[in-house]
Formats: structure tokens, sequence, C-alpha cells
């Protein structure tokens, strides 16, 4: 008797964290176009996001400016907003590469490659009658090569559709 209530307690238990982590992030995959703003280019490009379970997902891009192609990744720990269908907050953080042409004017140096971290904080909608969603975050750049600056004016806005 005691092994039945065991095993039918470890049931619900595993039913309830399954619960629990489906309910994290309203897709399993998402795929889209990512606009990175603020101060500096305006870098536009495609983007992925992934739900690995529970609250936690990756997402990469490849951004394109003037005169600057990034390539960054992240990691993101996400939760729904209670009562609220659909929206969600996320913060997270990730390493992001910047090649950077010489004829660019917001860099100093010519033909150079940037490493960078990105951490970022934000909200994202997925419309629940429809496989699209939004995110916007706030997303500094941290630049650590050729004399690491901090910019604190970065932000991004995503438009993506949503794979279950």
């Amino acid at each position: 008797m005691k092994k039945v209530f065991l095993s039918l307690g470890t049931a619900a238990l595993l039913a309830i964290g399954l619960q629990e982590a489906a309910a994290q992030t309203p897709y399993r995959t998402a795929i889209g176009i990512g606009i990175d703003v603020g101060d500096g280019p305006t870098l536009v490009g495609p983007q992925i996001k992934h739900s690995f379970g529970g609250a936690n997902a990756g997402n990469a891009q490849v951004l394109f400016g003037d005169d600057v192609i990034t390539l960054g990744v992240d990691y993101s720990y996400n939760k729904q907003i209670p009562g609220t269908n659909g929206l969600g907050w996320y913060v997270g953080i990730g390493p992001q590469l910047s090649f950077v042409d010489h004829s660019s004017r917001w860099f100093s140096h010519d033909d150079e490659t940037y490493f960078a971290i990105r951490p970022a904080a934000g909200l994202e909608y997925k419309i629940p009658t429809a496989p699209i969603g939004f995110h916007f975050d706030w997303k500094p750049w941290w630049n650590l090569t050729h004399n690491s600056n901090f910019e604190p004016a970065r932000f991004t806005l995503g438009f993506k559709f949503t794979i279950n």
C-alpha cells in the first residue's frame, strides 16, 4: 500500500511539474524578424527562439545594419504573467560578435570584429488565437574589445511566427 501511495504521489508531482513547465512559454519555437535600435546603427535580421522546457529558452539572431553584421545567441529565463493570457516577461544574457566594415561611421576601428555581452530584460506577447508573437526588451551592449565600453541605450523589437 505504501508503494502505491508513493507511486501515485510521484505521478501527481510529475504531472504538476509538467503543467508548470508547459505554462512558462506559450510556444515551443518561433521564427521571425528582430530589430535592434538605439544609440548607434539600427540592425535588422532573422531570429529564432526555442524553448528548452520550463522557463528556459535560447534565442539566436543574425542582424544587418550600416556596414555591420552581428551574430548573437542568448539564454533567457521566461515567465508568464498570471491572468494576462499570452503576456510574459523574461531576463537573459548572451554573447555577440559584430563584424564591422571599414566604412562604418559608428565604429572607430577599420575592419574589426567586436565581442560583446548583451543582457536583456523584456516583455513578450503571444496572441492566444493566432501563431503570432511580439517582444520588446532593453538590451544594452557591453563591448569587451577595442577600448571596452557600455552602451545602455539599446532596445530590440521582434515579430515572430510561433510553432508549437
